[in-house]
């Protein structure tokens, strides 16, 4: 089993890496695991305070579940993924199971910041982008996708986000096996990928 870890900053293009990825690869071969289900359960608080975490913080990941979760497949067992809706805030009551492959590409804006993880990965991959790039981006996502208006984006960028990202996710690069830049369409990078992955599976 080959584990991958893909870090950058939010809108970096991370899922557009990890698509380039596994469309070489054979189907059924590999899955892909999102920081995002990880976020941590937020029940207890009221909607009003789940608005205010900062979730661009590693303290807002269940990092020690997803640890758990990535052994679990190491021993080739399955388990169940939580489900995370980013209207409430908070985990759903739904669970997504998730079996073991040969390659398990676990992707996240925070997740070389943790020591623990990052043994786990035998490759680290970190996507880089120009902030101005992965602002756009993020304005486009959350205002189609998660219900978020302008204002609100943008507030989060300035008090949130980019402080996170310089403080917890831009020091990570250092951690990286591969850095991608992804101003272009990075095939040299993603054929290298993927030429370690196929030596690896042999």
């Amino acid at each position: 089993m080959l584990i991958i870890g893909i870090a950058g900053g939010t809108g970096s293009g991370k899922t557009t890496v990890v698509q380039q990825i596994i469309e070489e690869l054979p189907q059924g071969e590999v899955c892909v695991i999102s920081q995002d289900s990880y976020y941590k359960d937020t029940s207890h608080l009221s909607f009003e305070d789940r608005v205010k975490i900062n979730f661009d913080h590693p303290q807002a990941i269940d990092f020690h579940l997803l640890v758990e979760h990535l052994e679990e497949l190491r021993k080739g067992n399955s388990f169940e993924q939580p489900v995370y809706s980013f209207v409430d805030h908070n985990r759903t009551k739904e669970t997504v199971t998730i079996h073991p492959k040969k390659v398990i590409i676990v992707e996240g804006i925070l997740i070389l910041t943790n020591p623990e993880i990052r043994e786990m990965f035998n490759i680290k991959v970190y996507v880089h982008a120009d902030s101005d790039e992965r602002l756009i981006r993020r304005l486009k996502r959350d205002i189609a996708e998660r219900g978020r208006d302008l204002e609100e984006v943008l507030n989060r960028y300035q008090t949130t986000l980019k402080p996170m990202h310089q403080q917890f996710i831009e020091p990570t690069k250092e951690f990286a096996d591969i850095i991608i830049p992804t101003n272009r369409y990075n095939t040299v990078a993603v054929d290298l990928i993927r030429t370690i992955i196929h030596q690896k599976l042999g």
